[in-house]
């Protein structure tokens, strides 16, 4: 669970800023949204290896 103490003299603005890069850090949006659905386990290996490949081409190509 992320969480983020008031520091003294700190404006709730920048708190906030904190607080959001510390959940995007976290990653629990990102698991949150992979969650929303069901997937099979051969669905999930397939949009894993979707990603790979995407990452691998990427690298290749700087």
């Amino acid at each position: 669970m992320a969480s983020v103490s008031l520091r003294e003299g700190e404006d709730p603005e920048v708190l906030l800023k904190r607080f959001q890069t510390t959940m995007q850090r976290s990653g629990i949006l990102r698991e949150l949204r992979n969650r929303r659905f069901f997937r099979t386990k051969g669905e999930q290996l397939r949009l894993d290896k979707q990603r790979s490949l995407r990452r691998m081409r990427r690298r290749r190509n700087r």
